[in-house]
Formats: structure tokens, sequence, C-alpha cells
């Protein structure tokens, strides 16, 4: 029984290590890089959609789902990413004055703030850290969802507080989403001209702890 429980859990991974290399990838595409006949691929692959390590998308295919990919996320967070991340969150506090925060996916439909770098204004967003907020209506739920546009940020004001500004970028490893930059501003003070600079100084830093995360395609401008 052991060694029949272990062999289920080597092909669950196996699966789920031939999505990720992919990126995405049908059910006859995993089953043929996992080795595994069909019905066995499916029977496993259903579980792991069940318990949220594996997406399927409308077409069928198979892509990593929400609780992989914050699981790694909580990975980088714990060992590199927040420290990372400081040096390029210090040089957009530095260029605008506003706070900098740094989150990942959380629990049930949320993002986590797990860093801050305060902002110089004697008005300013304060510390967040450890708290969540809705993936829905929020800047860096739309960014952790990959819903970025051309720029390459998205511009939220007054989702999760009112009269806040929430601009965020994607912070990206092997090809994904698994953090957002944000600069959270008074909405007083931003304009449409303050808001794009802001939007590319935060691209900007994003893709250097992209970067420094083993990323190497350049985010969309």
């Amino acid at each position: 029984m052991a060694e029949t429980s272990t062999r289920t859990v080597e092909r669950a991974l196996e699966l789920v290590a031939a999505v990720c290399e992919r990126g995405q990838a049908s059910l006859a595409e995993a089953a043929r890089d996992a080795d595994l006949p069909a019905s066995t691929a499916l029977r496993l692959m259903r579980t792991l959609e069940g318990q949220s390590f594996l997406t399927r998308n409308d077409d069928g295919t198979y892509r990593p789902g929400s609780r992989l990919i914050q699981l790694g996320a909580q990975a980088f967070s714990r060992q590199m990413l927040a420290s990372l991340a400081r040096s390029p969150m210090e040089d957009v506090v530095s260029a605008t004055g506003e706070s900098v925060y740094l989150s990942i996916e959380g629990h049930r439909d949320t993002a986590l703030y797990i860093s801050i770098v305060e902002g110089t204004h004697s008005v300013r967003h304060t510390n967040w850290v450890g708290r969540t907020i809705p993936l829905e209506t929020s800047a860096a739920g739309q960014v952790l969802r990959d819903q970025v546009p051309e720029a390459g940020y998205v511009v939220v004001e007054s989702s999760v507080e009112p009269d806040v500004t929430a601009i965020s970028a994607p912070v990206r490893a092997g090809g994904r989403v698994v953090a957002a930059l944000s600069v959270l501003v008074p909405t007083y003070r931003i304009d449409q001209t303050k808001a794009a600079r802001f939007g590319g100084l935060l691209l900007e830093a994003a893709q250097q702890v992209s970067h420094g995360l083993g990323e190497t395609k350049e985010n969309p401008r």
C-alpha cells in the first residue's frame, strides 16, 4: 500500500512538472511527458485541479493553479523575494515619495502584503504588511491574476480604500506572475501624467526583481 501511495504521488508530481515546464498543456501532452496512460493522467489531474494545484482553461488545457503559484511565491518571499525587492522598492520611493508594497497571492481570492517601504510625504499610506485585499477589485489582484494591459502596469482608483489610487506591476518567475509591486498614492496627489511616470518606474523595479528570480523575458510596455 505504501509503495502504491508513493507511486501515485510521484505520478502526480510528474504531471505538475509537465504542465509547469510547458506553461500550459493538454491532457495528452501532460500524459505523454509523464509517460502515463491518459486515463491515469486524467484521474490525477482532476484531483490536482480540485486542490487548485492545476487550473483547467476553457479550451481544456491545464495551467499551474493558484495554490501552486501561491506556495511558490511564499517560498520566494521567505528566502529571497523580499530581500531582492527591497532596493528596487527604495528606488521607487526615492523617485516618487510614495509608499511601495510587495504582495503575493493569499488565501481565498486575496492578495497578501508582505513588505513595504514607506513613503516620505507627511500624508502617506502607512504599513499594511500582513493584511489582505480582494483580488477581484484591486490593482495588485489584477496583476497577480496576470490581467495586465499592454502598458505593463495596472492603475485602479478608490477600489480597496476611498481616495487612494493603486498602481501595480508584475514580478515574474518561470514565465508566471509570482508577486506584485504597488505604489499607493492619495488620489488628490496624482494625475494621469504622474500615474504614467509612476507606472513606468514601478515596471522597471518589478523587472529588476524578476531578473533576480531568473526571469529573462521583459514585461511588455
